[in-house]
């Protein structure tokens, strides 16, 4: 699936179920310095409210190393779909998480402005 596509299947899923479907979803996201940067891998239910802290530096690992960006995160249904989803990340090689953030936005652009609170 190509970024666009993707972007356009998260637009779509929010329009159709709204803003509080989203805020009952679960997220794994990924948040980066800059491109090809150092990254860190997530997950949350309140994902406008776990992104916040990371820019404005109150979390140490991202504080330290300038992470500040949301660039890629995908909604899940269930709780465990989400915690298997971000530990498998977590577990891949950093050039895998590359690869996932550039199918979905190749531009690497902050994606914070797309998620309502």
């Amino acid at each position: 699936m190509t970024g666009a596509r993707r972007l356009l299947l998260e637009v779509r899923f929010f329009l159709t179920f709204g803003a509080q479907h989203l805020r009952m979803a679960h997220f794994v996201y990924i948040m980066a310095s800059r491109p090809n940067g150092a990254i860190y891998t997530g997950r949350t239910r309140d994902l406008f409210k776990r992104v916040e802290p990371h820019r404005a530096g109150m979390s140490t690992h991202t504080s330290k190393y300038q992470i500040n960006k949301l660039v890629w995160f995908e909604a899940h249904e269930e709780f465990e779909t989400s915690l298997r989803r971000e530990r498998g990340i977590k577990g891949w090689r950093r050039v895998w998480k590359i690869d996932l953030i550039m199918q979905m936005n190749p531009q690497w652009q902050d994606l914070t402005a797309t998620v309502t609170h």
